[in-house]
């Protein structure tokens, strides 16, 4: 926005020190101006001007110091308002300059203004808080662009493998040309898809309602209960009515996305997976936990990030586009919730979802 230029915040408090100093001295002298007057008489007489005290005398003896004082208060005023300003300031200039530096790009710059607690301060460390936020912020986007363009690269970069292969082939196997298409392009939708959802979910794009996180429970469990038949996965299911407020679309993918998750990185066989939906005071509880492989915190601390997965790449139908987690953290946080992933000592993973809690509605009771 273009403005007119005006005066500088220094010159405006030296102004007002200076003022308000000018008018300090102003209300003195006239309380000692008022304050003599009451013990001097008011009877001129020429001839006897310096042998009698009256108010002339007093006017003028009075008159000329008083200016002198009002000058010197004045200059005073302005230099040591100019200085106590500069001093009050020079934190914000600090502030400045960083902005200015964030502004050209670089957010690895921090104010870390030294000193005690006050208002400037509290906004330098706001400021260097928001700019650690957005460097994190800028990197995390940065790193998932580059792997958002890996993964739909390589889906193509096969596509257009098959169909040299098939055109330089003078009989080729259409039937068998087609399912791998097919398979390498609906590898390529489901990621697509899966970005769009994470898109939604970060910008929080969606209606709250009421949902009941125990039902979504249910409902992902009887839609994934074929593929876990299939991994040989056992799915018990406990728990309360965990009403709370959002996107019932968004919490059942979150929902389906953590089973999907516990049934296949699981044990080759006999794998179990519990979940489990609970209430707090403020908060309800979606808990899923499967067996597996043991893994360590520092493997746990990466899974929520894109395009990570617990163990080494799965190339199976179900192996899914290294989204899972991620978008389960986006929805969560959308929600204004907490994620948290804990290593199972025996092997496998617990994770937990808390949302805030709302009053159940009646026909839940």
């Amino acid at each position: 926005m273009d403005r007119a230029p005006g005066l500088s915040v220094r010159v405006k408090l030296t102004l007002s020190y200076a003022g308000f100093v000018m008018l300090a001295g102003v209300l003195l002298l006239a309380a000692v101006w008022v304050s003599l007057l009451e013990y001097v008489p008011d009877d001129w007489d020429r001839r006897m001007l310096y042998e009698n005290p009256n108010r002339q005398l007093l006017l003028r003896t009075f008159a000329p110091a008083a200016a002198a004082v009002m000058a010197f208060l004045l200059v005073f005023g302005l230099l040591g308002g100019w200085f106590l300003a500069g001093r009050v300031l020079a934190p914000l200039s600090r502030i400045t300059d960083a902005t200015r530096v964030a502004t050209n790009g670089s957010l690895s710059h921090r104010i870390r203004l030294p000193g005690r607690k006050d208002e400037f301060r509290e906004l330098a460390d706001a400021f260097d808080t928001m700019l650690a936020r957005l460097e994190a912020h800028v990197a995390e986007q940065q790193r998932f662009a580059a792997n958002a363009s890996h993964e739909l690269r390589t889906p193509l970069a096969i596509s257009k493998s098959l169909i040299d292969v098939a055109r330089a082939d003078p009989n080729p196997d259409t039937g068998k040309l087609m399912d791998r298409l097919h398979a390498v392009n609906t590898r390529a939708i489901d990621l697509t898809e899966a970005l769009l959802l994470l898109s939604r979910a970060e910008q929080r794009s969606f209606t709250r309602e009421p949902v009941d996180l125990s039902l979504l429970t249910e409902e992902a469990t009887e839609t994934l209960l074929p593929l876990a038949e299939k991994h040989g996965v056992t799915i018990e299911t406990s728990g309360d009515v965990a009403p709370t407020n959002g996107s019932q679309a968004l919490l059942l993918q979150l929902t389906m996305n953590l089973l999907h998750n516990a049934i296949v990185h699981n044990l080759p066989e006999r794998g179990t997976v519990w979940v489990t939906t609970g209430v707090r005071p403020d908060t309800v509880v979606l808990t899923v936990e499967n067996t597996g492989e043991e893994l360590t915190p520092q493997l746990i601390s990466t899974l929520t990030e894109p395009f990570r997965r617990g163990t080494e790449r799965i190339h199976t139908d179900h192996a899914g586009v290294g989204l899972g987690l991620a978008i389960v953290k986006t929805i969560t946080h959308a929600h204004d919730g907490t994620l948290t992933l804990t290593p199972r000592p025996a092997g496998g993973i617990r994770i937990a979802v808390e949302l805030p809690a709302t009053a159940p509605r009646a026909e839940d009771r």
